[in-house]
């Protein structure tokens, strides 16, 4: 079942249990698919849209809502943190489960030693490398400030 299909699933389910909080977060994911199925149709490079397309369209949708958060935490909004928090929960299920810091920055550490690499210079080296092989799993906004962290060492 490809990712859009179990979408559209969940979808329905949360209609037919009538949760609207679940109802307008899976609407907006299914707004936004079909904004990158617009967008594939038009242009030069037809294409369908792909899981991999949507996963990156979850991340952006996860990141906004983190920003979200931090602004209603300083504003105490808590009625407001609370639907944010909920749409993060959902959208979060459909994405492969982030890598903690402990185990980023060990990951950071064996490339580093693999590499040979030893100074902040070849930053860019090893988050090419880490972006190949841990694209899904890494956040790349925590994996820079960890990188830094142990290159200045």
């Amino acid at each position: 079942m490809s990712l859009r299909e179990k979408i559209e699933s969940d979808y329905k389910n949360a209609l037919k249990s009538k949760k609207k909080n679940k109802i307008s977060t899976y609407r907006l994911v299914l707004s936004g698919i079909k904004d990158l199925d617009i967008s594939n149709r038009s242009g030069p490079n037809k294409k369908e849209t792909d899981d991999d397309e949507i996963k990156k369209l979850l991340k952006k949708m996860v990141k906004q809502r983190t920003e979200s958060i931090e602004v209603y935490k300083k504003g105490n909004r808590i009625d407001l943190l609370e639907i944010e928090e909920g749409e993060v929960a959902i959208l979060s299920e459909y994405l492969p489960k982030q890598l903690n810091d402990q185990e980023t920055k060990k990951i950071c550490e064996d490339l580093i030693q693999k590499l040979g690499s030893s100074s902040i210079k070849d930053m860019g080296k090893i988050m090419g490398e880490l972006k190949k092989n841990y694209a899904d799993t890494l956040d790349f906004s925590k994996t820079g400030a960890i990188l830094k962290d142990i290159l200045k060492k």
